[in-house]
């Protein structure tokens, strides 16, 4: 990393902290302002944005128009979110004369925000989770400046957005510090970023390996700090024999079309089939097959994706446990979908063989009882969703099998696919290691803010204090 880096780096995190006292106590109406004013002047440059977009990453002018609109609903219902008091949230217990445990002083429970919040944008969206993303938007509801670790696969991008970001902040008079931008793609970038001590926290979505080194660093500063990771997930999606026999085809369909969505570039893409040996199953992988096999894809958004995709399908080619279930066509702008069929005992007993491979890939497991399948679950362990077909009646094995994914997922459908995640007050989108490094958080839905804010109790606090 040289010596220009570490100065921009230093300077953005400096001016993020000059202005984290006055964010943090900052009104309701400054928040929202901010907030609206954001997700207004992303769409009054949404064409040349997008364009800049489709450019970088190919994802395609659907794509990337319906990813502005979320960016744009998501600032605007964090800015809700703050109207409805949420970062202002206070618990009060009036005190009471006496002795404890009866008596009591006078306890006032508030929120404080954390601090400078250091951002690491995703590459799979370059809209909704970077420069004004879910993260950032959620770290200044919550009253904490960001800065924005771009990703090396949009820098102009990010740039671009950020210009925009600094043009609403200029018009409102608010600091330039409350969203500041760092680029670099070595990873020294990064680990200074989060080692840098006026650091508060750390919002990160990406890769299992980036992010578990970032959270190495972040535990083994002097004073460790919260890192909210999101690193990926296999997604497990289980199907009961009896709704693949009424329904197989739309379902074959459905599951085809969610593993290539973006060239399978989607941290919910559902990688792992799980379906019980059964006439009804052995059909569904047929028309399952059918449906994958024409699909076409457009090209990954860096050269590292697509080489970590040649490789993980390599890995699966050699592993005397899996087999192709397809021969995928010829590789046009982006690769060819493929699946395999992977031995359910070997798929638990081998972790290699539940590595994520970031593409439209997907492997079918047949299992052969309800323990299995919950032994299939458990090896995954966390994931972002568990997907569950078929579970309408109530029953032991199907109580047993929800168990089982409500362990190991943080988000568990019972219709539909994984791929596409609502940005609601309920949304929960996390899950237990390795899926994310705090399963108790989410990074979509507004629940993201309360990331951001540590509770403190004031006692016998003076009136004028409790009433600012």
């Amino acid at each position: 990393m040289s010596g220009p880096e570490i100065t921009r780096i230093d300077q953005a995190v400096a001016a993020a902290a000059d202005a984290a006292n006055f964010w943090a106590e900052s009104k309701a109406g400054l928040r929202i302002q901010l907030l609206n004013g954001l997700a207004e002047a992303l769409e009054q440059h949404q064409v040349e944005l997008i364009a800049i977009a489709d450019e970088e990453t190919g994802l395609g002018t659907v794509r990337l128009n319906g990813e502005v609109a979320r960016t744009a609903f998501q600032l605007r219902g964090f800015a809700d979110a703050v109207e409805s008091g949420t970062p202002y949230a206070v618990v009060d217990d009036p005190a009471i004369a006496g002795a404890p445990p009866t008596g009591r002083p006078h306890l006032t429970r508030v929120r404080q925000a954390l601090g400078p919040v250091a951002m690491f944008s995703a590459s799979n969206f370059p809209f909704a989770f970077s420069v004004l993303g879910g993260d950032t938007a959620s770290a200044l509801a919550a009253g904490c400046p960001v800065v924005v670790k771009a990703h090396s696969g949009h820098p102009r991008l990010s740039r671009a957005v950020h210009e925009v970001a600094l043009g609403v902040l200029a018009a409102q008079g608010l600091p330039a510090g409350l969203l500041g931008l760092v680029e670099g793609a070595s990873r020294a970038a990064g680990v200074h970023l989060v080692q840098h001590p006026k650091i508060a926290a750390v919002a990160f979505t990406g890769s299992y390996q980036g992010g578990t080194a970032l959270w190495t660093v972040a535990n083994e500063r002097a004073r460790p700090i919260p890192f909210f990771g999101e690193l990926g997930s296999i997604n497990p999606l289980l199907a009961l024999p009896e709704i693949l026999e009424h329904d197989g085809e739309h379902l074959a369909k459905s599951l085809a079309a969610s593993i290539t969505l973006g060239c399978g570039q989607f941290c919910t893409s559902p990688g792992v089939i799980v379906l019980f040996k059964h006439p009804a199953s052995e059909h569904f992988i047929e028309q399952f097959a059918a449906a994958l096999q024409p699909l076409s894809t457009h090209r990954m958004l860096t050269p590292s994706m697509r080489r970590g995709f040649d490789d993980g399908i390599a890995r699966l080619q050699l592993a005397p446990a899996a087999r192709p279930l397809l021969q995928p066509h010829t590789d046009t702008d982006g690769p060819a979908p493929r699946l395999f069929e992977v031995d359910a005992q070997a798929f638990i007993e081998d972790a290699h063989l539940r590595e994520e491979i970031f593409g439209p890939v997907a492997v079918v497991l047949k299992v052969t009882s309800v323990a299995q399948a919950i032994d299939v679950l458990h090896a995954i362990g966390g994931s972002l969703t568990a997907t569950l077909w078929g579970f309408e009646q109530a029953s032991d094995d199907n109580r047993a099998l929800i168990r089982a994914a409500r362990q190991v997922a943080g988000r568990v459908l019972f219709s539909g696919v994984p791929t596409g995640v609502a940005v609601t007050a309920a949304q929960q989108h996390g899950g237990p290691w390795p899926a994310s490094t705090q399963p108790q958080s989410t990074s979509v839905g507004y629940a993201a803010l309360e990331r951001f804010l540590r509770p403190v109790a004031l006692q016998d606090a003076p009136a004028w204090l409790l009433d600012e």
